[in-house]
């Protein structure tokens, strides 16, 4: 049995050599960001008071599905602040992290023929697959220490060191929880983008699930990771009990991974590729029709995804009144402005949180391009009539068509599902005019995308790090009271916020215009550049 396991020890430092500089950075920037938003917390909410104010807004259930349930409200001290706005956060920056690094580990490592190349030597069937999973939990333990002691080491008094340590734990038990998770993934697909796809929708699916659960369904966000991880109620109770529930899950999913691994033939996966047709269709034909079948399966989920989270979003509206009209607090928070309620000002996030959410998919499906280029295939496809012009505009197409499908599905959620829960809804009409107006800001990643894989293919991971940054600055910006000019360096955060304002056609034609400006340029480059194998 033990031979099955042979040299792991050599294949984990040999993976540690190979990839030392990304882990690194991976450790640094999630570690530096929490320890970061913890130092400057304190000088946002200064006094007691203040710190009320804002415990009385988390007790609204549509900041609860976004953050968690909030606890320590009564007294609500820097360190319970610090956990409620940043926890989950934190799991997912974690979850991302171990998802990208496992799937780089197993599947494309496989794809690529250097799994093959390693079981040529000396070594166990299941070596690699342990090297990769025990350098990963290393990898989480000293995000975890770095993060705990980093938080600690800011002296507040409410932020003691068992508090930070458990902190940095919950951490490091989420990003274990999903290194065992995509590993298991890795046996059951047989490509890595499948099992990409797969551990994305169980995290996006955790995460859904703990909103819904926390808001009233108290089993549901114990079933999710990422509730049960809010359960720890850091710096106000410091549970451990669910730290070591996930990492015992973790340890069985990975001992299942093992087994599939055992048992499975090399490039292969359990979840079978349906066999296609005996001869190809006519949409096949044309690079636009190549680019279509390829992300067929991926549009689908992607529409439908948008249009559940439009619901799930809009189904918190109904308590949103209420909660507003029993506190007076929470009235004299909110500005009083002509004619509108604080519907219309929270609807307005909703919508640009659901803009940057669904810019994803749009980025996923013109990035695509740079992925079949990585893998040689790209090269085939220009060896045949086929010019760069036409293969960059096939996938560019697919993106930009995505966006107005991907925003109609996200407001019919979210407008279906207030006017069946609200009893004042708001409009379609101004619902949809909510959705337009961030077209441009959306138009304007997808050129950068465009603009990347022109000029810079090996940078595009940029284009994930600028969606990630206007997600963070307007989604917590206003809590934090981040200077207004952060957000301003966002496309996302140019967009008129309609109903509360007029919409500015000027800056969104000259949004829409530099974007266009991008893909022309980006096109200009793809067609000048060396292509890469």
């Amino acid at each position: 049995m033990f031979r099955e396991f042979s040299n792991t020890r050599a294949l984990s430092l040999f993976i540690l050599r190979r990839d030392r500089v990304r882990l690194v950075v991976w450790i640094l920037s999630i570690s530096i960001f929490v320890i970061a938003i913890a130092a400057i917390l304190p000088d946002l909410y200064t006094t007691f008071e203040e710190r009320q104010v804002m415990a009385e807004a988390m007790e609204n259930p549509a900041v609860t599905v976004m953050l968690g349930p909030g606890y320590g409200l009564d007294n609500y001290t820097d360190g319970a602040m610090m956990a409620h706005f940043m926890l989950v956060f934190s799991a997912i920056g974690m979850g991302i992290m171990n998802i990208m690094l496992v799937v780089r580990y197993t599947r494309e490592d496989e794809e690529e023929g250097r799994t093959e190349m390693i079981r040529s030597l000396p070594t166990g069937s299941l070596s690699y697959l342990t090297a990769s999973f025990s350098l990963l939990c290393l990898v989480n333990v000293l995000t975890s220490l770095l993060v705990g002691l980093g938080l600690s080491s800011l002296a507040y008094e409410s932020m003691d060191l068992i508090g930070s340590l458990l902190y940095g734990a919950a951490m490091g038990a989420i990003g274990i929880f999903f290194a065992a998770l995509t590993s298991l993934f890795a046996q059951l697909t047989s490509n890595a983008r499948a099992t990409i796809g797969y551990s994305f929708s169980f995290l996006i699916a955790a995460y859904i699930v703990r909103g819904i659960g926390d808001v009233g369904y108290e089993l549901l966000s114990l079933i999710s990771p990422l509730g049960l991880v809010l359960r720890t109620q850091v710096y106000v109770n410091n549970y451990c009990w669910p730290v070591f529930i996930i990492l015992a899950s973790s340890v069985l999913i990975f001992a299942l991974s093992l087994y599939l691994n055992s048992i499975r033939d090399l490039g292969a996966g359990f979840i079978q590729t349906r066999p296609g047709r005996a001869r190809a269709s006519r949409l096949l034909l044309s690079p636009l029709g190549l680019a279509f079948r390829l992300q067929k399966n991926s549009i689908i989920a992607w529409t439908l995804g948008m249009l559940i989270l439009g619901v799930s979003y809009g189904s918190i509206l109904g308590d949103l009144e209420g909660f507003i009209n029993s506190s007076e607090l929470i009235r004299q928070m909110i500005p009083e402005i002509a004619g509108k309620g604080m519907t219309e000002s929270f609807i307005t996030m909703l919508m640009t949180i659901l803009s940057i959410l669904g810019t994803i998919p749009v980025l996923l499906f013109i990035l695509r391009l740079k992925g079949e280029e990585k893998k040689g295939r790209t090269e085939q496809i220009l060896a045949a009539a086929v010019s760069r012009k036409s293969l960059l505009a096939s996938f560019a197409a697919i993106g930009l068509m995505a966006i107005p499908l991907i925003q109609l599905m996200s407001v019919l959620g979210l407008w279906s599902s207030a006017a069946f829960v609200m009893e004042d809804p708001l409009s379609f009409s101004t619902i949809i005019k909510l959705g337009l107006v961030h077209l441009p800001a959306m138009l304007f990643m997808a050129a950068l995308a465009v603009v990347l894989i022109g000029f810079l293919p090996g940078l595009t991971g940029l284009v994930w790090l600028y969606l990630g940054y206007s997600f963070f600055v307007v989604y917590m910006g206003e809590m934090l009271k981040l200077p207004n000019w952060l957000e301003k360096l966002s496309p996302f955060g140019h967009i008129p916020q309609l109903p509360l304002e007029g919409a500015d056609i000027a800056r969104l034609s000259i949004m829409a215009g530099l974007a266009i400006a991008l893909i022309v340029a980006g096109f200009i480059g793809y067609r000048q550049r060396d292509i890469q194998g």
